[in-house]
């Protein structure tokens, strides 16, 4: 028997037919286009779990149930989204919506979380308290204590992108001035890249961006790896701002391990070192053990495989 997890960013729809150990059996993605309203976006994720179903070979009375990661405030127990300020929602009973569509078990997450259970249950290693971060659309958060997703009482807590990096800084999605996320995110280095383009237009983001089509969080890390010096400045003032809010998230929790995600985590050593290297000066612990700083290994398929081992957890009971 098998479960389905579906990771919903603001992107992609990205879902996959996964065991109980966690393996990913197969996948498939769609485009999120989150400006639909809510009910549209739910079936196109039910559509998806039937279609990954049909294409790997297997039959839908092989699974047990489905697990969603979404962005925003959860409400486990009734399966509705409070809150979500990436994908506008607002008090969605997205279980109840998508079992009308395909009628199975459903078990809501907040996506962050979602993926942090995920890397936790392949790289945690057994440890008690480990953080997940995800620089994507957003950035996310997920907090494992004593081996368990931690969320605050009310289900809303490890939004570790919306604490405060510059007060009254710039304008984030969540109606707050100057969050992490609003500097940290791939869409804020985007933001950051196109700035510095239009005040230098002698650099050679310009010539790589009008040969893909488009700006891109790899943008000024590529250019910076060819020696231009303004994508230099924009990717390590970038990386500065990562690291920034790492320090403060191990600050408060001084967590084993904490784990970057999201799809500029695949620039590997180039974003991981210099992070470690603020954190060794800035961190507040200077005479303990350390937190270990370290890439995500699932890159994109945490979601998928952290939504699944929710469904996992829930049907166990």
């Amino acid at each position: 028997m098998y479960y389905i997890g579906i990771d919903l960013g603001g992107t992609n729809i990205a879902a996959g037919l996964v065991s109980a150990q966690g393996e990913i059996l197969y996948s498939a993605s769609i485009p999120t286009n989150k400006e639909r309203p809510a009910s549209e976006i739910i079936e196109d994720m039910a559509e998806l779990a039937k279609r990954i179903v049909s294409e790997s070979g297997h039959e839908l009375s092989e699974i047990l149930a489905v697990g969603i990661g979404c962005p925003g405030s959860v409400d486990k127990k009734n399966g509705v989204v409070v809150y979500s300020n990436n994908i506008v929602m607002h008090n969605v009973p997205m279980a109840a919506e998508f079992r009308q569509h395909l009628d199975l078990p459903v078990f809501l997450e907040n996506d962050a979380n979602a993926a942090a259970l995920g890397e936790y249950a392949a790289y945690g290693e057994g440890v008690d308290s480990f953080v997940f971060m995800t620089l994507g659309t957003g950035v996310g958060g997920g907090i494992i204590l004593n081996g368990k997703v931690w969320s605050g009482f009310n289900g809303a807590g490890a939004e570790i992108g919306h604490q405060t990096l510059v007060f009254g800084g710039e304008p984030c999605t969540c109606g707050r001035k100057g969050c992490l996320e609003a500097y940290a995110s791939v869409t804020a280095l985007i933001r950051q890249t196109e700035e510095a383009m239009a005040a230098h237009p002698e650099s050679s983001m310009h010539a790589w961006a009008a040969e893909k089509g488009r700006v891109t969080g790899r943008t000024a890390f590529e250019c910076a790896k060819a020696g231009d010096a303004v994508a230099t400045e924009v990717r390590d003032r970038y990386i500065e701002y990562v690291a920034e809010g790492i320090c403060s998230i191990v600050n408060v929790l001084q967590p084993e391990i904490l784990s970057i995600g999201g799809g500029i985590s695949r620039e590997g050593d180039t974003l991981l070192d210099p992070i470690k290297a603020y954190f060794a000066v800035n961190d507040y612990n200077k005479h303990m053990k350390k937190t270990d700083i370290r890439i995500a290994g699932l890159f994109g398929d945490a979601g998928i495989v952290g939504a699944a081992m929710t469904a996992v957890a829930g049907m166990e009971g």
